[in-house]
């Protein structure tokens, strides 16, 4: 059951070693990828939208000692993306994020549940299209996470200034991908990262193995029950581990076709393809054909 009032599905951070090899990637899947955004604290990224609203935000660290300045200021952001790096690798996907109208409140609820990462973040940053038209993007950030849990973190977060852009150009993806379906993480304690998924979107927790929100599922899989669904491989962890992304396309044939003409390797779990993770693809991608 999808709780009304919980969060719906913002964005997924992907942690990467360099934006040039996520466009090199990204662009073979048949993904439009954005002009890079620089953030005042020394990451950069190279994102991808989608026509439901949602989007991907491939995270370079740019300036190592503008983000060295920010960590030692306290900015829970660049902290958590390093902590991920260093606990695990420079590629991955680190973090899921929740659109908020109200982050102040997204902040107090976790500190009052024991699960806040952090101090709060507010940022602005210019936006580019596709035609080099630029505005200024503003956000403000609340985080959470468990205390344990190195690998993974959640954050609200609320659109303080929406660029006055039009994004039509940038969601026009030759593999036919519209938005989000699913997030797929995996943990040995399914259950336990399930309330602190549901607490960090205000949503139920009562689902079994997933979240549901109002534009998207987020499941925690057993290790096991990962590879029976997608016949893919990974480490057992007892923390939250954010490993896949299901997104919805209009056309498996087509989206089929144009990953064997760029040479992407990729197999098929009954009517889902699925592109194993890459050097500038932190996540496997599961593609799905939605009428």
């Amino acid at each position: 059951m999808t709780s009304k009032t919980a969060h719906p599905l913002d964005h997924l951070v992907l942690p990467a070693q360099n934006l040039d090899a996520v466009r090199s990637r990204l662009t073979s899947l048949g993904f439009v990828v954005a002009p890079t955004g620089i953030h005042p604290f020394g990451t950069e990224n190279a994102c991808v939208f989608f026509a439901d609203g949602t989007y991907l935000e491939p995270l370079a660290v740019g300036n190592e000692q503008t983000a060295d300045l920010a960590i030692s200021e306290g900015n829970v952001f660049v902290a958590r993306d390093r902590l991920y790096r260093q606990t695990l690798r420079e590629e991955g996907f680190s973090a899921v994020v929740f659109g908020t109208a109200n982050a102040d409140a997204d902040h107090a609820r976790y500190v009052e549940a024991g699960l806040s990462a952090g101090g709060m973040l507010s940022f602005s940053r210019a936006f580019t299209d596709a035609n080099g038209k630029s505005d200024m993007a503003s956000f403000k950030l609340a985080f959470v996470s468990d205390k344990e849990a190195d690998e993974a973190f959640l954050f609200a977060c609320q659109r303080i200034n929406a660029p006055r852009i039009d994004r039509t150009a940038l969601q026009a993806h030759a593999n036919g991908v519209t938005g989000i379906l699913e997030i797929i993480a995996v943990s040995d304690r399914p259950a336990a990262q399930i309330g602190l998924i549901a607490t960090a979107a205000e949503a139920d927790a009562s689902d079994g193995d997933a979240v549901r929100l109002p534009n998207a599922v987020l499941c925690v899989l057993s290790c096991e029950d990962y590879g029976s669904r997608f016949g893919l491989k990974v480490a057992p962890s007892p923390n939250l581990r954010f490993t896949a992304i299901v997104f919805s396309v209009r056309d498996t044939a087509a989206a089929k076709q144009l990953l064997a003409d760029n040479a992407v390797r990729h197999n098929m779990s009954g009517n889902d393809i699925v592109v194993p993770p890459a050097p500038g693809q932190g996540a496997a991608f599961i593609l799905r054909e939605i009428p």
